[in-house]
């Protein structure tokens, strides 16, 4: 032990301060290790809330301040529990020391399962949109009204008639030869639309058209027109007798549908 003696600041001009070191008359008392044996309890298995919770910190913060020296003061421990996600770890990937050989095939079966589901939802997707599209399609009674029968041989040669097809007018003309012959010596590639009269029809007798002007829908009158075919009222559109533009604002010729003949008196349009 040592002890130190100071002097008043008052004599120290007349004496001179000494310090005195004096052993202690005790022995020191030899330290003794003392050796515990530290238990350290199994982790618990982490598969519920309540074995979560026991792996949870549960200590206080706790922090120690003093007017001189250090403010703060870190404990560094050894004994950290880490958690063990052992039991999410498949078995082949317990022990870290062995060499990572079943990798690709872990990686396959991963890729085997989101293909899976991948193709299912894909599936499933399809059949959804299938329906969906399937609903907005045309009714039975709408279908039903797709194809017409025209009875041709009511309609007289030279004259047209007007059939309601779909919700438009369908204009069946009967032609003479003559109107064929004439329709048939303009040269197509004068045309605004060029297109022979040959393509537009199947037999040259008959003439199925749609009566929807191609400019902005209006319904042509037929007989009528500077080239006795058709007419359009609305903007001035002049169609020859094989419905084809000749003269007005109409880029195209009118359209043709599908159709087909039973036999000499029966035509068949859808």
């Amino acid at each position: 032990m040592f002890s130190t003696k100071c002097l008043s600041p008052g004599f120290s001009r007349c004496l001179s301060a000494t310090t005195t070191h004096l052993a202690h008359s005790l022995k020191g008392t030899p330290a003794v290790v003392i050796h515990a044996t530290e238990t350290v309890q199994s982790p618990p298995a982490t598969l519920t809330n309540h074995s979560l919770a026991k792996i949870v910190p549960t200590g206080n913060l706790v922090v120690t301040t003093k007017h001189f020296g250090k403010t703060q003061v870190r404990f560094s421990h050894t004994d950290v529990s880490v958690p063990d996600f052992s039991p999410y770890r498949r078995d082949v990937s317990q022990d870290p020391g062995k060499p990572n050989t079943s990798e690709i095939s872990r990686r396959a079966f991963t890729y085997l399962m989101v293909a899976g589901m991948g193709v299912t939802g894909l599936h499933a997707g399809k059949n959804v949109v299938i329906d969906f599209v399937s609903s907005m399609s045309a009714s039975a009674d709408v279908l039903a009204l797709a194809k017409i029968e025209v009875d041709l041989s009511t309609i007289p040669e030279g004259k047209n008639m007007v059939f309601k097809w779909r919700g438009k007018p369908l204009f069946v003309r009967r032609r003479t030869d003559v109107e064929v012959e004439d329709v048939r010596n303009v040269d197509a590639a004068s045309l605004r639309d060029p297109e022979e009269d040959a393509d537009r029809v199947v037999k040259d007798e008959w003439l199925v058209v749609i009566g929807v002007c191609t400019h902005l829908g209006c319904v042509p009158i037929a007989n009528a027109g500077e080239y006795g075919g058709y007419y359009c009222p609305c903007h001035g559109s002049h169609y020859d007798i094989s419905g084809r533009i000749r003269k007005g604002p109409a880029p195209l010729n009118l359209e043709v549908p599908e159709y087909s003949f039973l036999d000499e008196n029966t035509m068949v349009v859808g």
